[in-house]
């Protein structure tokens, strides 16, 4: 009787204390940054990053976690995702956060010599070799090392822009915003497609 009594007192708090074991405790953010700068053609554009990531209190099990980082350029369909090296799906060129190459796609910028998936074209934090996304604060660096090899492809009878943000031997330094997920500024901005219409 007494054990049929506690059980159903203490039944909501068992029950709300394996949820938040369940959960984890994690609290869940989006990062982005938008910035202007030119593309490969010379043409100015804006940029964007985004990527989300879940943080775990320091007692968790769990480590914190973070999806690739998605570069963007306005007036582009070419996106690139910068993820760690030892990620699914990283390919092979090099430590910490980075992008490879594609063969037929990509050039290095300085030599024109043909970019493949050993190239490195995008880094972020390129000094540090043992950079993960995770661990991104409030300021990164993004070293651009590639160029298209060809702007513009067509698909379909339509023009595809391939252009993305301007290689350059100084890393762009940019100031990353973070909020909540869910919360009303957790969202990048939009493009401004009129640019793009325009020429």
């Amino acid at each position: 009787m007494i054990f049929a009594i506690l059980s159903k007192t203490y039944k909501p708090v068992i029950a709300n204390f394996l949820l938040l074991l369940l959960s984890g405790c994690a609290s869940y953010y989006s990062h982005f940054a938008v910035f202007p700068a030119a593309n490969s053609s010379g043409e100015p554009r804006e940029v964007r990053l985004s990527w989300q990531s879940a943080e775990y209190p320091g007692w968790w099990f769990a480590s914190d976690k973070a999806t690739s980082v998605t570069v963007e350029t306005q007036c582009s369909d070419r996106v690139w995702h910068l993820r760690d090296d030892d990620a699914s799906g990283a390919g092979n060129c090099g430590a910490g956060i980075r992008a490879c190459g594609k063969a037929g796609r990509d050039l290095l910028a300085k030599t024109g010599v043909p970019a493949g998936e050993t190239t490195r074209c995008m880094a972020i934090n390129p000094e540090d070799a043992s950079a993960r996304v995770t661990g991104i604060g409030g300021k990164l660096e993004l070293l651009v090392s590639c160029k298209p090899a060809v702007v513009t492809e067509k698909v379909g009878g339509e023009n595809r822009n391939l252009d993305y943000i301007r290689a350059s031997s100084v890393p762009y330094t940019i100031y990353v915003r973070k909020a909540p997920r869910g919360a009303l500024n957790a969202k990048p901005p939009e493009f401004d497609k009129s640019v793009c219409d325009a020429e």
